[in-house]
């Protein structure tokens, strides 16, 4: 958890260095309603990943580790360490290629860092509570962090610009998907804790955005703030 943070530190401040040389004065800056039905797609996932967290033989986590195990045996690789942080990446990254995106770069930070703090508190809070075992016998499990952290970083390059680029949305949740994929690939995680983590990580984010009140950036009024105010002489 403290390499993921370091790293997420680390290209947090990377960003931010480069992102105050561009010009952000086109940007709209329009807060995300909340929808229930928003709510849906995270809240099913996370809600699977409880349901197939079963311990039993023949409870779906532990086949499809049988499956990796049957035809992936002693595959393993750490291309996913890194991959997990490229949506986020992609998140500034597409603004430097001339891509429009929702958000100013000083909220966008702002956002990012509140539903990392979010996402990954809960992550944390959820491993050394749980302590669940993962498929390799190491600890700590549940849920899949690294799904956790893609699911975020999708979620968020989706918002700022899936409605203007229609594409966005499926290149960033198929990347996520993937990461997912890898990990139980890695025999690092269950599906169960993959499914958890990436509803996680989809609700964090959304709620950063839900919650988030644009106090960043705002332009200064040329307005005279006494205009209209009667002076009374004074007696």
């Amino acid at each position: 958890m403290k390499k993921v943070l370091s790293i997420l530190l680390f290209f947090s401040f990377f960003f931010l260095n480069y992102a105050q040389k561009k010009d952000s004065s086109n940007v709209e800056n329009r807060p995300l309603s909340f929808k229930y039905n928003k709510v849906y797609i995270p809240v099913g996932l996370m809600t699977s990943g409880i349901i197939f967290d079963g311990n039993g033989r023949e409870s779906l986590k532990n086949e499809v580790v049988e499956e990796r195990n049957e035809h992936l045996f002693g595959f393993t690789n750490h291309f996913d360490d890194y991959a997990q942080f490229a949506p986020m990446l992609a998140v500034y990254g597409f603004e430097w290629a001339g891509m429009k995106p929702r958000t100013d770069w000083q909220n966008r930070t702002a956002i990012l860092i509140k539903g990392q703090v979010l996402n990954l508190g809960m992550v944390y809070i959820l491993k050394t509570t749980l302590k669940k075992t993962r498929p390799d016998g190491t600890a700590f499990s549940f849920p899949s962090g690294h799904t956790a952290n893609a699911f975020a970083g999708a979620t968020m390059l989706a918002i700022e610009y899936g409605e203007s680029y229609k594409w966005v949305p499926y290149v960033s949740y198929g990347a996520a998907s993937g990461i997912g994929l890898m990990r139980m690939a890695n025999n690092k995680h269950y599906i169960s804790d993959v499914l958890f983590g990436a509803g996680l990580g989809i609700l964090s984010m959304k709620a950063a955005y839900w919650t988030h009140q644009y106090k960043w950036n705002k332009p200064k009024t040329e307005k005279d703030p006494f205009a209209g105010i009667i002076y009374q002489p004074l007696n």
